[in-house]
């Protein structure tokens, strides 16, 4: 089960320049960012834990985004 709605990915993919979005493509978008967000969120824990705290901060994402 998906936790995403398809409203704001099917708009996200219009702002980036798509005219035309099939269900099917937007289904493997929200699949995709689901596992993405995921594993920068397990990153991002790691960043924030390594300093001692249970709160990710702006800088845990973005250290995690570079690693």
């Amino acid at each position: 089960m998906t936790e995403l709605p398809k409203a704001p990915v099917k708009r996200i993919l219009a702002n980036a320049g798509a005219r035309r979005v099939s269900n099917n493509a937007v289904d493997a978008f929200v699949k995709a960012l689901e596992k993405f967000t995921a594993e920068l969120t397990k990153d991002a824990v790691k960043m924030a834990k390594r300093t001692g705290r249970k709160t990710i901060q702006k800088k845990d994402v973005l250290a995690a985004r570079r690693a």
